[in-house]
């Protein structure tokens, strides 16, 4: 955490079923959220919602965590930016990723080759697009032919990389302003710290469950555990983060087809190192601890099964926090 810096707060949006209305959003600013984030899955594209929350808060942060720079052309991507930019002048950061083959190849018909370079490619692009520059450029993973934006941001939104191993933190390190991180606990910040360095600002998902239940938020967790470290990129930044022992039996199982079987072999020192839990004020004195790390932004992701799902519950994490702040 930079010395003086704002204790920043993020929370990925919506926070419930559909897209926030703007009392809502309201409520949870004065509470002490500072910050909006999006995360795309197959739910809700990463600008959308973003686009409400500039209206209805006027005063916040907003953020992709992140947009895909598989799912959308090159020139897209910059529109779309240069919009949100537009809505919240000054206030508006652009996290950019590989995301995964599934939401590139399965869902979006796009290949997925190279991600480290593709991902390079795009953020030399958008540093360039996104200054009102003519871009006609041969990039290494795709090309560009004599595109401008016709009216693009006054101020040029903050560029951040989503990054899990090294290859991809050396290019947020390189490129950006920042970086995106998920699925680490406190404890590993420091091994990410180490490769790319002081500099960058920092933005971290941090998965958070409101609840003293250890037993129902474990077992809920165990499965989205199971689900998203078996993907393979996650499985490397685990490893390379150390848990490879913690995490192979459910690796083996996994790959065996025994779907329940991994998510019970998932221990309960890996859940606690990944998922906050416990009561709001265990959770803030948690986001806390990513701050001392070297989070400048942790970005609050609420579990569905979580009561921090409705709004007053969720004001009382973010009240916590603004107390230990100060």
């Amino acid at each position: 955490m930079r010395e003086g810096a704002v204790a920043r707060l993020g929370l990925t949006i919506p926070l419930k079923s559909g897209i926030d209305p703007a009392d809502e959003l309201a409520v949870l600013s004065a509470k002490g959220y500072t910050d909006f984030w999006t995360a795309e899955t197959s739910r809700f594209d990463a600008f959308t919602p973003l686009a409400a929350a500039a209206s209805a808060v006027p005063s916040a942060w907003l953020g992709t965590a992140v947009a895909s720079a598989f799912a959308r052309g090159p020139a897209m991507l910059a529109m779309s930016a240069a919009a949100l930019s537009c809505l919240a002048p000054g206030r508006f950061l652009l996290g950019i990723g590989a995301s995964s083959p599934v939401l590139a190849r399965d869902w979006n018909a796009a290949t997925y080759e190279r991600p480290v370079e593709r991902v390079r490619d795009t953020a030399r692009f958008l540093r360039a697009a996104l200054a009102g520059d003519l871009v006609d450029e041969e990039y290494d993973t795709f090309a560009v032919r004599r595109f401008r934006l016709e009216q693009p941001p006054e101020r040029v939104p903050p560029l951040l990389i989503a990054a899990l191993r090294p290859g991809m933190l050396r290019v947020a390190a390189a490129e950006g302003d920042g970086v995106v991180l998920n699925w680490l606990g406190a404890s590993d910040v420091h091994t990410v710290k180490q490769v790319v360095g002081d500099r960058p600002l920092v933005a971290a998902r941090v998965f958070v469950c409101c609840s003293e239940d250890s037993q129902v938020v474990r077992a809920a967790a165990r499965r989205l555990i199971a689900g998203y470290l078996t993907v393979p990129g996650y499985a490397a930044f685990q490893r390379w983060l150390g848990r490879e022992a913690a995490l192979s039996p459910m690796w083996q199982l996994w790959d065996a087809g025994d779907r329940k079987g991994a998510a019970a072999a998932v221990p309960d020192e890996v859940v606690d190192d990944l998922i906050v839990h416990g009561t709001p004020a265990q959770c803030a004195a948690a986001l806390h601890a990513y701050r001392r790390a070297g989070v400048d932004i942790p970005i609050v992701k609420f579990l569905p099964l979580d009561p921090a799902a409705d709004p007053d519950h969720a004001s009382a994490v973010a009240g916590s926090y603004a107390e230990g702040s100060r």
